[in-house]
């Protein structure tokens, strides 16, 4: 998200092709949506970070929440992938597509998501990195 958002980030072009060309449904958990503003908030300023906002409630994106029963597959995933650390952000991404069956992850963390394994597929496709 941040990526998108900032014109000077190395991978935002890639951002907007993929957030702006995907043609399935875009999932954004909302644990996301709170670091990717504090991110754009404390890096950008803080009309940026109302604007990111301002614009998520009019985007094609869908924020979803964890239901209570997957905060326990969030801690197991961040214990086990603690010496990443993985954390709790990136730790509902992986819980949500796996609730989900997501295998692709717009991501530019390729130190995370490449390591993680899910328990649904061997791998996660991260599209903004290949």
């Amino acid at each position: 998200m941040f990526a998108f958002v900032d014109a000077s980030d190395a991978f935002h072009q890639r951002a907007v092709a993929l957030l702006t060309g995907f043609p399935g449904p875009l999932l954004i958990p909302s644990l996301v949506v709170g670091e990717a503003g504090f991110l754009i908030g404390s890096r950008l300023g803080s009309r940026t970070e109302a604007l990111f906002l301002a614009d998520l409630a009019g985007s094609d994106l869908t924020v979803i929440d964890a239901p209570l029963d997957e905060w326990v597959r969030i801690g197991e995933l961040a214990a086990r992938y603690a010496d990443l650390p993985l954390g709790t952000v990136d730790a509902s991404v992986v819980a949500a597509a796996e609730r989900l069956g997501v295998t692709a992850v717009a991501t530019t963390d390729r130190r995370h998501f490449s390591v993680v394994r899910p328990s649904h597929t061997p791998a996660f496709e991260l599209p903004l990195l290949e």
